[in-house]
């Protein structure tokens, strides 16, 4: 009696003003009145069938404001959590607001938001209240800002595209330069000059196709094939590209590219039969790749050097010649069929030029290569074991293979009369759960290190190796292949790395991104993308980041740091100059239609009458079909990812139809899961902002697996903001409330959104069938337990089917949403749910609740509602809102009887109740809240009702009507704010300022001459005393002497790398304050022999023995510096005797300390460096 009187004292308060006796009937509802501005003959014929509706109650009182207006709480409400609220959207006469408007059956403006905003004006939101529990935990609402405080700003140069802009053109990795910002895309390639960043995107109706319209101005090249790999070669100037098709293409960095026609590829050849998945330069310029079945090959430089000497006339010669050329480095390990190496995918390849070595990397091991002899060093697994690997043709497994299922199949037959029914099903599937996984295990290594795999491989600049694992353990290797040490510091797959300076960049699939130093220490991490980011890369200052959506962001060198601090101020002051607000309206309906069909009239008065001034229509149906036989084929179904059904398809098109489907909506998506379904479609004009759709589906029947209860959602994108919606069937009977609740609880934790089941996606694709196949062998089990009791057979069946799926489901979505403890619906800005929620009237007889009914006494009849006393106590749907109820109980009526007379009157008597209802919660963390980019998505109901004249099923058909005020960023005009700031703040010019401050270093020497494999020391030391100094010696270029001693033009190799005469140990390190290293200079013997590849002499690349010269850049980079300080060493190879005795006394000298002594006998002496080369020079790599 306590909760009674407390319920009752919360109506008083909210509606103070209406009465216990039946209010006086109008002629029609207040959301009639709207609607008959149109006066089609429809609307009159559904004022007709409204003479049930008790919408028309009177009206609370509202405090109204230019946007919105605000129910007022009673002073004397006591409840914070659990209070009426209202509120009501009005324009401010500016023209910013804007909703599609449709008077007389025609579309008013463009339906994107672009009108004023009339229809807010006009229509008065309903009063509502909210449950409680919504501001903590799971049902805390996101926290939205203009610039988030926990994410640095950052330079939006391609914003999320939507999914469905993107087919066939979905950008798939990146690479940058200094100057330029390369994408590989599914048709061919595209390039951002970085000087363009800041520039606005050409918008909806200009060059760039849908999708791109607000990203920075980029250029695309001619359709290729899709491309998987980029490689940036700073050397040649050339961006190589692997790609689908097998084929490795040039491009040519720094052009002139024009809008109209796309730029063309340079030389191009067929590298392999499969796709190239992963590409690297080695020390010497050969150009490595990766391919499927653990192929590797090099393609020595001296071939692509002379390919890319040919005329364009002889492109086809050219491609030739280094298809030619190539060295297969498998068939090189392989004897008698045996090989060393994996037979897996080569995803990545790195070049640790440190070394002068090759990683190359499949799912669960190594090899490591000499780059220069392309020796296999050797071969290891994760945790860093040797592998005397040997993979076998698996013709003589499949030999065996054979035989025993012959042995088994003819012993089986002799058998068969010795076992049951059940036994002989129990060893058939226990045979065929074993053979998947042999093929399992076969096909993607063994599947118990799924979680092992490597994804992603980087060299630090201290010369320590980073490999990152799909369970998002992070672990060092030495230069040799030994493990040093392993962290974690975030339990989902790691998918890409970045280096810069002292500190490791990591992306997760999570969106994670994280700043490491070379220590392993965690500096700092935030979400960077809302999905996978798959490729960190650095240029032009920023680390660049791409999610697998196709969008891109750039963060800063300096982040985390002051700049931070300096530009997110700068940057959120400036909100009102890139937001605008987008206005809307959404239907949401629900019916339990019990297994019947509607007719149009029906749908008519329940949808088509409703949705002349609606932009998003979403439909919630329950037991569109029961029966045991279809929940078993159902849930069967489910667990090979397939859904849907031919009356489940049918209810769309009737409704497809009612909307006018095809010229004035557009379908978006649907999802069942068996007697639930739930589609959505969006006015046409309002399309172009509105995709990303997801599915899901959460089964809460018998063992949490039968989809006859449960809720299925849809989530997508509406003006970048995220919006889901579910529909639900939740457990039946009066005193089930318990179950109820924790069906929600189920449905709200584990709803996890996807594009589709997805079930042979990855490496271990089998692996779902392997865990199918071993879940069948305990519904084997099930069934026979279940039909031993004396259970129905088919729903035995039924459970037995259903438990598998739930099996194969739980390791799918572990997968997908690896981020435990965070639901899907938590991070959404909106979500909806409606369905039979089954909530009943209790603490009042089945006579009690017609005679309230009848006297349209709903405010006593809510006191002994269910759910809101659950509500109200926090224990379901915490924080949500709904609309007070002013229409009769939905449930349960004798089909085909109208009126409020058609409630139950058989044996049972059910009493009335409102199982059926529609519930919200939008960005709104207070009541007060105006819509803003730190509260981005506002909602109101104009409308809540139920179609009581609709008789094909035992519930009534309710809608509910929503305005919808959105915050929109426009991104291009941000970006170019945000290019402003850095421009013209001088606290953010003085932090960047201090990216070009470079250690000071000194190298012992310029001039070194070699032979005859002399070994020369460089010494390289660091005079800063407060920062760490970062080394890289590359190779500018080579040339001949002349006979006059004079140099040839000097030519770079690939990536400036070494000749093969020449050897650098270690060509990159660190220094530490006031730190001297050794560099070991070394001549090494060069055979000149004609080499064979394919038959065929390659004598034309071996070295002539005239006397070369070439010139070493050691570059020199602070902890996180943009600019590269340069010393220059000549480095001379002598044939000649003339030189030879020259050099002769000071060989011996050379070889142990080579500073002075050498120096004094060089014919050109060059003082040794004491201060490094202008720091504003930026020389490669």
């Amino acid at each position: 009696m306590e909760e009674e009187q407390s319920l009752e004292e919360d109506d008083k308060n909210a509606l103070a003003g209406l009465s216990n006796a039946p209010p006086p009937r109008k002629t029609h509802s207040y959301s009639q009145q709207l609607r008959s501005t149109t006066g089609t003959n429809h609307h009159k014929k559904h004022r007709q069938f409204r003479k049930h509706s008790l919408d028309d109650a009177a009206t609370i009182k509202i405090a109204s404001s230019n946007s919105y207006s605000h129910f007022l709480e009673d002073e004397d409400n006591d409840d914070d959590d659990f209070y009426p609220y209202s509120t009501n959207t009005s324009a401010d006469g500016t023209g910013d607001c804007n909703i599609n408007q449709r008077i007389d059956g025609l579309a008013m403006g463009d339906g994107a938001g672009n009108e004023e905003f009339g229809h807010f004006q006009n229509q008065q939101s309903l009063p509502e209240f909210m449950g409680s529990g919504g501001g903590v935990g799971i049902f805390k609402v996101p926290t939205r800002a203009a610039v988030h405080p926990g994410c640095p700003p950052f330079l939006e140069l391609r914003p999320h595209p939507l999914r469905e802009t993107q087919v066939g053109k979905f950008l798939r990795t990146i690479a940058s330069t200094e100057t330029e910002l390369w994408g590989g895309q599914e048709c061919g390639i595209r390039v951002w000059n970085l000087s363009d960043a800041y520039k606005p995107g050409s918008g909806i109706g200009g060059r760039a196709r849908r999708g791109d319209e607000y990203a920075a101005p980029f250029y695309e090249s001619v359709n290729t094939s899709p491309a998987l790999c980029l490689m940036v070669d700073p050397g040649t100037k050339l961006v190589w590209s692997g790609h689908k098709d097998g084929k490795i293409r040039s491009w040519r960095m720094d052009q002139t590219h024009s809008d109209n026609t796309p730029f063309k590829e340079g030389l191009s050849w067929l590298a392999h039969r499969g796709p190239v998945l992963s590409m690297v330069i080695s020390s010497y310029g050969d150009i490595w790749s990766g391919s499927e079945g653990g192929i590797i090959k090099v393609w020595p430089w001296e071939a692509v050097e002379k390919s890319l000497s040919l005329s364009p006339e002889e492109r086809h010669m050219a491609a030739l010649l280094v298809e030619r050329s190539f060295v297969d480095l498998r068939s090189q390990v392989t004897v008698n069929g045996a090989c060393n190496i994996s037979s897996s995918d080569i995803k990545c390849l790195l070049s640790d030029n440190n070394r002068a070595r090759i990683w190359a990397v499949g799912s669960l091991s190594f090899s490591l290569w000499e780059a220069r002899t392309r020796e296999l060093i050797k071969v290891f697994n994760i945790e860093g074991q040797i592998e005397n690997r040997v993979d076998i043709s698996s013709v003589q497994d499949q030999a065996v293979e054979d035989e025993m299922n012959v042995k088994f199949v003819s012993k089986s037959k002799k058998e068969k009369s010795q076992y049951s029914f059940l036994q002989r099903s129990r060893i058939a599937i226990m045979g065929a759960a074993d053979a998947v996984r042999r093929v399992a295990t076969k096909g993607a290594g063994a599947f118990v290190e799924d979680t092992k795999k490597t994804e992603a491989l980087v060299l630090a600049a201290d010369g320590i190796i980073w490999s990152g694992c799909s369970n998002g353990l992070l672990v060092q290797w030495d230069g040799s292949g030994n493990r040093l040490q392993d962290f974690l510091h975030h339990p989902c797959a790691v998918l890409s790395f970045c280096s810069y300076g002292a500190r490791i960049w990591v992306s997760y699939i999570s969106g994670l991104v994280q700043v490491l130093d070379l220590e392993g220490n965690l500096i700092a991490s935030w979400v960077a993308h809302n999905g996978p980011v798959i490729k960190l890369v650095v240029g032009n200052g920023y680390v660049f980041s791409m999610a697998n959506h196709g969008g891109i962001r750039g963060w800063s060198i300096a982040s985390p740091g002051p700049i931070d601090n300096i530009l997110r101020p700068e940057l959120a002051e400036k909100e009102d100059m890139y937001t605008t607000k987008k206005y809307l309206r959404i239907l949401v309906g629900t019916w339990n239609v019990g297994q019947g069909r509607a007719s149009q009239d029906a749908l008519m008065a329940w949808l088509g009458s409703a949705v002349s001034d609606v932009d998003i229509v979403v439909v919630g149906l329950q037991e569109v079909e029961m029966g045991a036989g279809f929940l078993a084929m159902s849930a069967a179904k489910e667990t090979v990812g397939l859904e849907g059904s031919s009356i489940g398809q049918w209810w769309q098109d009737a409704i497809g139809k009612t909307l006018d489907e095809g010229s004035t909506f557009e379908r978006v998506g649907s999802r069942q899961l068996a007697g639930l379904l739930i589609a959505i479609w969006v006015r046409k004009t309002l399309r172009t902002h509105v995709g990303d759709l997801d599915v899901a589906a959460v089964a809460c029947g018998l063992g949490r697996a039968i989809g006859n209860k449960g809720g299925v959602g849809l989530r997508l994108r509406v003006f970048d903001r995220i919006m889901c919606f579910v529909n639900c069937h939740l457990a039946a009977h009066l005193e089930a409330v318990n179950r109820r609740n924790a069906d929600f609880d189920h449905i709200f934790r584990t709803m996890t959104f996807s594009r589709s089941s997805n079930l042979l996606n990855t490496a271990a694709g089998m692996l779902p069938y392997l865990f199918l196949c071993c879940s069948l062998i305990f519904s084997t089990y099930l069934f026979w337990l279940l039909y031993s009791s004396g259970f129905p057979w088919i729903l035995s069946v039924a459970a037995g089917v259903s438990s598998a799926a739930q099996m194969l489901r739980g390791t799918n979505s572990a997968g997908i949403n690896p981020e435990e403890g965070k639901p899907d619906l938590t991070d959404a800005d909106m979500v909806m749910f409606c369905g039979d929620f089954n909530y009943r009237l209790f603490g009042i007889s089945y006579d009690e609740a017609r005679d309230f009914v009848s006297q349209r006494s709903f405010d006593w009849l809510r006191q002994n509602d269910q759910l809101r006393a659950e509500m109200k106590a926090g224990k379901v749907f915490q924080g949500m809102r709904e609309a007070l109820i002013r229409f009769p109980p939905t449930y349960k009526f004798e089909r085909g009887k109208p009126g409020l007379g058609g409630y139950d009157s058989g044996e049972k008597k059910r009493i009335p109740a409102w199982c059926d209802r529609v519930l919200y919660r939008d960005n709104r963390a207070a009541p007060a809240e105006e819509c803003s980019l730190e509260c981005p998505v506002i909602a109101s109901i104009v409308e809540y009702e139920a179609i009581m004249e609709v008789t094909e099923s035992d519930h009534k058909p309710v809608r509910c009507k929503f305005n919808v005020a959105i915050a929109h960023v426009d991104r291009s005009i941000r970006r170019q704010e945000f290019g402003k700031i850095l421009e013209s703040n001088a606290n953010a010019r003085s932090c960047l300022d201090e990216l070009h401050y470079v250690p000071e270093t000194i190298v012992s020497i310029d001039r070194i001459v070699l032979q005859n494999q002399d070994t020369y020391n460089l010494r390289i030391t660091n005079r800063s005393g407060k920062d760490k100094a970062f080394f890289q010696i590359v190779c500018e270029g080579q040339s001949t002497i002349k006979e006059d001693e004079q140099p040839s033009d000097y030519r770079p190799r690939g990536f400036f790398g070494l000749p093969r005469w020449l050897e650098v140990t270690p060509a990159a390190g660190s220094l530490k304050p006031y730190q001297v290293v050794e560099i070991s200079i070394h001549h090494e013997e060069f055979h000149t022999l004609e080499e064979f590849v394919d038959g065929i002499p390659q004598s034309w690349w071996s070295e002539d023995t005239r006397d070369k010269e070439v010139v070493l850049l050691v570059n020199v980079r602070g902890s996180s510096t943009l600019e590269t300080g340069t010393h220059r060493v000549h480095v001379r190879h002598c044939f000649t005797a003339n030189t030879v005795r020259l050099d002769s006394k000071s060989n011996s000298a050379r070889k142990i300390q080579g500073s002075s002594h050498q120096r004094c006998v060089q014919k050109h002496v060059g003082a040794a460096s004491d201060t490094i080369d202008d720091h504003g020079s930026l020389r490669g790599p």
